[in-house]
C-alpha cells in the first residue's frame, strides 16, 4: 500500500495561505526545500481548508492561496519535480478527515496544547479548531508520508497523526498506513527582526513596517527597511554573541546566507565599510539582487492566471492519483460500498 518512487522517502509539507512569506521564511526553510527537492518524493500542499478554522475574508483567502502558490514556484519549487497543490482541490483530504474522526477519541483532541491555548482566548470555540489535527493527519497519511517537516508548535499534531495511524492499523490492517515522523528541519539562517534583533522575524509581524522584508517587497521598500535596521551605538562590524551586537550580527548573518560566503569572506567584504550605514546599504542591496528574479517570476505567474491554474491543476491531479486510491481502500476496509462496486 506504500507510496514510493525509486524507494525515496516521502515528505509532506503543509503551508497555510495566511500571513506574509518573508526573508526569514525563505532563507530558513523555502530555499532548503528548493535545494533538496530531488532527494525525496515531496508534496507541498497549500492547506486552505486549515485556514478556515478562524474567520477569513473569502476574497482575500482566494488571493492569498493563489499568491502563495506563485511565490513557492517563483522561489524555485518546480512542479515538474515536486507535487504542488491546493488542499481543497483534492477532496480526499476532507473525506479522510471524516473517516479518521470516526476512530479518533475526543480526549486525544482536547489535550492538544494549541487547541487549549487558542480555546482559552475565545468565547465560542469552532469545531474546526478542535478537529484541525485530524484533518492534518489525513493530509499526511493519504500520501504514506515518512517525514513531516514542522516547527516545534506543530510537532504534537504529527505525534497525534502517528497515534491515529497506529490505531487505524490496529483496527483494520497492521501496515495500512505508514507511521509518519515529525522532522524539525535543520535550521537555515536564523533571521531576526530588523526592528528588534532579539526577536525572530515573524509572519504575524510582517505587516509591521520595518520588522521584516517580505519576498514581494519592492526594492525601495527593502532598502528602507534595512536603513532603519536597529544596531548598537558602536562601529565595529563583527559576528558576535554579545546581545549588544545583535543587530549587526543579524545583518551579517543575512548577508552570509544571501551570498553563501564564509564568515571570513563576509568580514573581508566589509573591511572598508564606513560604519553601520554602509553595512545596512550593502546588505540591503544583496537582498534586493537575490529577490529580484523571484519577484519577477511571481509577477509573471500572477499575470497569467491560466498558466498558474494549469500548474496547480497538474499538481492536484498528481496528488489525487495517490490520495484517491488510498481513500477508496480506507472506505472499503471500513465497510463502505464504493461506487460501481
Amino acid at each position: 500500500m506504500e507510496n514510493t518512487s525509486n524507494n525515496k522517502r516521502v515528505v509532506f509539507s503543509g503551508i497555510q495561505p495566511t500571513g506574509n512569506i518573508h526573508l526569514g521564511n525563505y532563507l530558513g526553510a523555502v530555499r532548503q526545500w528548493v535545494a533538496r527537492q530531488d532527494e525525496k518524493v515531496n508534496y507541498f500542499c497549500i492547506v486552505d481548508l486549515h485556514s478556515l478554522t478562524v474567520p477569513q475574508d473569502p476574497a482575500e483567502l482566494r488571493f492569498q492561496t493563489r499568491s502563495l502558490a506563485a511565490i513557492l514556484m517563483a522561489a524555485g519549487l518546480d512542479p515538474a519535480r515536486s507535487t504542488i497543490f491546493i488542499q481543497s482541490h483534492v477532496t480526499a483530504h476532507a473525506e479522510a478527515c471524516w473517516l479518521l474522526n470516526c476512530i479518533t477519541p475526543l480526549g486525544w483532541l482536547q489535550r492538544m496544547t494549541q487547541f487549549k491555548d487558542k480555546a482559552a482566548k475565545q468565547e465560542s470555540v469552532l469545531t474546526g479548531l478542535l478537529d484541525y489535527p485530524v484533518l492534518m493527519a489525513g493530509d499526511i497519511l493519504l500520501y504514506d508520508a515518512h517525514e513531516v517537516p514542522v516547527g516545534e508548535d506543530q510537532k504534537q499534531h504529527v505525534e497525534l497523526a502517528r497515534d491515529i495511524a497506529q490505531r487505524y492499523n490496529s483496527l483494520y490492517e497492521e501496515e495500512f498506513f505508514v507511521v509518519p515522523e515529525p522532522v524539525i528541519p535543520e535550521a537555515g539562517a536564523r533571521v531576526m527582526g530588523l526592528d528588534d534583533p532579539h526577536v525572530k522575524m515573524s509572519k504575524s509581524l510582517a505587516h509591521v513596517r520595518g520588522h521584516a522584508v517580505r519576498l514581494l517587497d519592492e526594492p525601495d521598500e527593502i532598502m528602507r527597511s534595512f536603513r532603519r535596521a536597529v544596531t548598537d551605538s558602536g562601529r565595529e562590524i563583527v559576528f558576535s554573541d554579545d546581545p549588544e551586537k545583535a543587530g549587526v550580527n543579524n545583518l551579517l548573518t543575512i548577508y552570509k546566507a544571501v551570498t553563501g560566503k564564509s564568515e571570513a569572506d563576509v568580514l573581508a567584504d566589509f573591511a572598508d565599510a564606513r560604519g553601520y550605514g554602509d553595512l545596512k546599504v550593502r546588505v540591503g542591496e544583496a537582498v534586493v539582487a537575490m529577490l529580484a528574479p523571484i519577484r519577477e517570476r511571481y509577477n509573471e505567474l500572477m499575470a497569467d492566471p491560466a498558466e498558474l491554474d494549469r500548474l496547480l491543476a497538474k499538481g492536484a491531479e498528481q496528488a489525487r492519483a495517490v490520495a484517491t486510491p488510498k481513500l477508496d481502500a480506507m472506505k472499503e476496509m471500513m465497510g463502505l460500498v464504493l461506487p460501481g462496486g
